[in-house]
């Protein structure tokens, strides 16, 4: 009789019957968000400071925000802990994180160091800046607030629509910690500030983005497998000014260039039908 009533308590009852534990396992998805919040709190006022270390001490908060993102959706569903109050509050520390943050640091990064701060040139280039990081965030807020009410791409988690928005702020921050100091040809930033304007389009576009959510993470793997992710994360942690870059970039390019292989397959299929 005891087991037949403990099949008919909830899983998630039986499993948190301390509601101080329980209350504790609800809070633990939302530190990791907090600490989202917080690394992307950091990288704004550190972008203001419009240092060398402080650009790259904000590219390196901004990095640790999208770990923080990863973790919190992560233990939520390992603890079963997913509520709507988590997912809103990761949307909105999300806004600050990969939306103002990056958006501030592009800006200060690529603007406010360029020589003849009076000349028309720089003054104009400095409006165009404030306009396409300011479309950054807008895009930014536009995408999760897509992905909340549509979610992934039709046949399940494999694809996001949309470039996600940690992978836009992701690339803004690999290239400012890849070169550090900030910009003094006028050129480069106007590359720069339509760099960060082409990311805001890719993020509202409907461009499918692999997710990496399919993959057997609790699988067993082969040892290269093994030894490759190691060689990886090696490669990173020595030489993370140039792998962060090229990674940040390939992903970033190889969903434009499979969209567009896409798009040239379904007017050869559609010519011979």
């Amino acid at each position: 009789m005891r087991e037949l009533e403990q099949h008919e308590i909830p899983f998630e009852e039986r499993r948190f019957k301390n509601p101080k534990l329980r209350r504790g396992v609800f809070l633990l998805p939302s530190l990791f968000t907090v600490g989202n919040l917080l690394c992307g709190y950091y990288a704004v006022v550190a972008s203001f400071a419009g240092t060398r270390d402080d650009f790259d001490h904000a590219a390196k908060a901004v990095g640790f925000a999208i770990l923080f993102d990863s973790l919190d959706g992560r233990v939520a569903r390992m603890t079963g802990t997913n509520t709507e109050f988590g997912v809103q509050f990761d949307s909105l520390a999300d806004v600050v994180s990969f939306g103002i943050a990056p958006a501030v640091l592009a800006y200060a990064w690529g603007v406010r160091s360029l020589p003849g701060q009076d000349t028309g040139v720089v003054q104009q280039l400095g409006e165009m800046g404030w306009v396409l990081c300011l479309w950054f965030l807008i895009s930014c807020a536009w995408r999760l607030a897509r992905f909340n009410v549509q979610g992934m791409a039709p046949g399940g988690s494999k694809y996001f629509v949309g470039m996600p928005t940690p992978a836009a702020a992701g690339l803004i921050a690999a290239i400012v910690h890849g070169f550090k100091a900030p910009l003094h040809d006028w050129r480069w930033s106007v590359a720069w500030l339509l760099l960060a304007g082409a990311l805001g389009g890719l993020m509202t576009s409907t461009i499918r983005y692999y997710s990496f959510k399919d993959l057997p993470w609790k699988r067993k793997q082969p040892s290269l497998t093994i030894v490759l992710l190691g060689l990886m994360v090696a490669a990173i942690w020595r030489y993370s000014e140039y792998v962060l870059v090229i990674l940040a970039s390939a992903y970033a390019i190889t969903g434009v260039v499979l969209h567009v292989i896409r798009l040239l397959r379904h007017r050869m299929v559609s010519r011979t039908a």
